[in-house]
């Protein structure tokens, strides 16, 4: 026997016994449909003991015998698929806003027909049949007057305008909660919806009034958005490297740091400040008494536009320290004025600004020489360059390379000006209480600093201030009246302050 015929036989197949080959048939054979019935009745599935837990002959499973079911059953998860998608689309285009689309009139499956529906598709039921949503109040027909005889009910029923009112109170502002007056029927008297409906306009009305000054404004710590632009304007030119922060706020003005940059004309110093005036006066509201009888602005003072004010003021601090520079008083450089912004040297190092003299600890012999300083100072600011400060005290002066510098002198007159002898007063008061407190035992009386400052020879007598004051608004007065003889009205302030050359900006 053949070896290879022996090993065929003996050799078993891995997946079992491999049974007899069926008899082979042809295709008319296949499209019979009696070997179709035969072929059905031969791989029938044995009978189960239990019919009642056959899931195929359970009541709840659909009749597919008919080809319009199947359509039906099919169309139906088609749509139930649509409105998934839907539902996701919905939810991708309305995010996180408080107002929402809703695209319940594309869906395909109504919410009450939909029974696979879970709990998290509430927001899908259609709210247009809310059952518990209360009805609004019936309009009146044309004729003015429903129902007849006893029942005849009026439009200017008390009941019935009183739901319409709270029916209006719908259209109110959203910031307005109004609450669900319909539910709770709710009557409101025409009296009360004509106030409440007042209230909400003229809320309306502050709010944007406050939100329009918040926008013009120049705020504590923040700028408004012209003057961010030129501040942006400064950086693009080159003035400026970049700015790194505010450093100091006041009643009049916010100070910000930034690294110098190049100018034609000039060279500007590594470290600088931006002194950006507010545009607001309700912090500092009596500017006016300092600038409108300034000789050398008077007649270009307006009170009707305060931004040219506040354009004015930063002018004048720019020009009163020209002068102090030129006397040799320790005070900023003056960079660039460009409208409300005074870009000035920085006083301090490394970005650590000076400490205010009140602020620093000095030892009694540095005390000495401050206050030595400051009557210098108060001396040369009256004699040499014709000003007065009017707001010197311990806040404004600062301790840096053991010296004091003067800063905040754009309230700062001339002598000549109405007030300009009681600011003075004021300022030797502040500086002689201040070195007092401090133990200077050189520091002198407040009337005797005056003395010394202006020269003049006001008698002290019993030291009484209302009588000191007295002489102090005498003089004021005679000095008035000699300059308006005179005709003193204006002084040009280009040639004589000098400082950066202004350009002329136009108005906003």
């Amino acid at each position: 026997m053949d070896p290879s015929g022996v090993a065929a036989q003996t050799q078993k197949s891995p997946w079992g016994s491999v049974g007899p080959a069926g008899p082979a048939c042809s295709l008319t054979e296949v499209m019979s449909e009696q070997l179709a019935r035969q072929l059905d009745e031969e791989n029938a599935f044995p009978a189960l003991s239990d019919p009642a837990v056959d899931p195929l002959r359970s009541e709840e499973a659909p009749d597919t015998a008919s080809d319009l079911m199947l359509a039906q059953m099919l169309q139906m998860q088609f749509d139930r698929e649509f409105d998934d998608q839907l539902r996701r689309e919905e939810k991708k285009f309305n995010g996180d806003s408080k107002v929402s689309i809703s695209f319940e009139n594309y869906r395909m499956v109504h919410p009450y027909e939909d029974s696979d529906s879970s709990e998290d598709e509430v927001d899908w039921q259609d709210t247009r049949l809310d059952p518990y949503r209360a009805d609004k109040p019936q309009t009146t027909p044309r004729r003015g007057f429903s129902g007849k005889g006893k029942n005849i009910t009026t439009k200017h029923d008390e009941d019935t305008c009183g739901r319409k009112n709270t029916a209006r109170m719908d259209n109110f502002a959203p910031e307005v909660h109004v609450g669900d007056g319909l539910g709770m029927d709710l009557k409101l008297s025409n009296q009360v919806f004509n106030s409440l409906k007042q209230h909400c306009y003229s809320e309306q009305r502050r709010s944007a009034r406050l939100h329009e000054k918040k926008e013009h404004s120049t705020a504590e710590q923040a700028v408004d958005p012209r003057t961010r632009l030129l501040m942006y304007k400064m950086v693009n030119a080159g003035v400026l490297e970049n700015i790194n922060g505010c450093i100091s706020t006041g009643k009049e003005s916010v100070v910000f740091h930034a690294d110098g940059g190049s100018l034609e004309e000039q060279p500007v110093p590594e470290e600088v400040v931006l002194k950006v005036f507010k545009t607001t006066l309700n912090e500092f509201k009596n500017r006016d008494r300092y600038i409108k009888d300034d000789y050398r602005f008077k007649d270009r003072f307006s009170k009707l536009n305060p931004r040219k004010v506040i354009r004015l003021w930063a002018e004048k601090e720019m020009h009163n320290l020209s002068r102090m520079k030129k006397a040799g008083i320790p005070c900023p450089d003056v960079v660039l004025l460009k409208k409300h912004i005074l870009v000035m040297s920085f006083i301090g190092k490394e970005h650590v600004p000076a400490p205010k003299l009140k602020d620093v600890t000095l030892g009694s012999e540095e005390m000495k020489e401050a206050y030595q300083q400051v009557l210098q100072m108060m001396q040369q600011l009256y004699q040499n360059c014709s000003l007065v400060h009017a707001d010197l005290s311990e806040y404004n002066m600062l301790w840096h390379q053991d010296k004091v510098w003067l800063i905040d002198v754009s309230q700062s007159v001339e002598p000549t000006h109405p007030h300009g002898l009681e600011f003075l007063f004021r300022d030797c008061r502040n500086v002689s209480t201040f070195f007092q407190k401090r133990g200077v035992s050189e520091a002198m009386s407040v009337y005797d600093l005056f003395n010394t400052v202006t020269g003049l020879n006001i008698p002290v007598g019993a030291e009484d201030e209302a009588l000191f004051m007295a002489e102090i608004v005498a003089l004021e007065k005679r000095n008035e009246d000699h300059i308006q003889k005179r005709g003193k009205k204006t002084f040009l302030v280009t040639s004589e302050d000098g400082g950066p050359p202004l350009e002329p900006d136009s108005d906003d």
